[in-house]
């Protein structure tokens, strides 16, 4: 695919053969933005894991100290007495068998959804549903609670879920652009330091391959990565 003058201005500033350091990284892709609006910053982390293993899947959850610049839509299938809990927490919509039959319908306009143990058997009717979005319920992913309020309000702050696929690659927004290359290194230290924290037992050596930042439509950022993990 042909590529505008724009990312072809910013790829020239990109060394395609250096790894940068993790600090260098943040503030270059910041700078090869090509966007006019507030791109999102992505990070691309490859692992050395067999992903047939169900032992070596990585699913886990991290605040990033920053958030991630975007307002997370959260709802909570909860019973009666949490609906108003779930709400002042910040959940756009919470209830249950309501909240259930608006799925079936077709709504699917939020980012994240939770629900108390004692709801989970009500959303069978629309698990393969959520489940194609990622977005069904996980206690690996701390969306399976009974602190209703603490856990949606950790999410609106920046709580992210990461997880592997089929290709052993962990794909995760850490901010924007319109971050400081503080405020990116701080959520990207964050974030590296809770993989390794998740790491799989019986994975021996290697664990992370390699590290990519990139924006929204802009050029990929190699770090080096043995550099960076030895400085969380």
């Amino acid at each position: 695919m042909a590529h505008g003058k724009k990312y072809r201005a910013a790829l020239e500033k990109v060394d395609a053969n250096k790894f940068y350091l993790l600090d260098e990284a943040c503030a270059l892709v910041r700078e090869t933005s090509t966007t006019k609006f507030d791109s999102t910053v992505e990070v691309h982390v490859n692992l050395s894991i067999d992903p047939a293993k169900a032992e070596q899947q990585l699913r886990s959850t991290v605040a990033l100290p920053h958030g991630i610049g975007k307002e997370v839509r959260v709802i909570a299938f909860v019973p009666e007495d949490k609906v108003k809990e779930a709400l002042s927490a910040g959940a756009i919509k919470a209830g249950s068998e309501e909240l259930v039959a608006e799925i079936e319908k077709g709504w699917l306009e939020f980012d994240t959804a939770i629900a108390t143990p004692d709801m989970m058997k009500g959303l069978g009717k629309i698990a393969r549903t959520l489940g194609q979005k990622g977005l069904m319920p996980n206690p690996k992913a701390g969306t399976i609670t009974v602190e209703v309020a603490k856990t949606v309000a950790e999410i609106k702050k920046g709580k992210v879920e990461f997880r592997n696929d089929k290709l052993c690659n962990l794909h995760n927004v850490i901010g924007k652009v319109s971050f400081d290359g503080a405020k990116l290194s701080d959520n990207l230290k964050s974030y590296l330091k809770a993989v390794m924290e998740n790491k799989p037992k019986d994975v021996k050596g290697t664990f992370i391959n390699s590290i990519t930042l990139a924006t929204t439509m802009g050029p990929a950022v190699k770090i080096d990565h043995l550099d960076a993990l030895k400085n969380l």
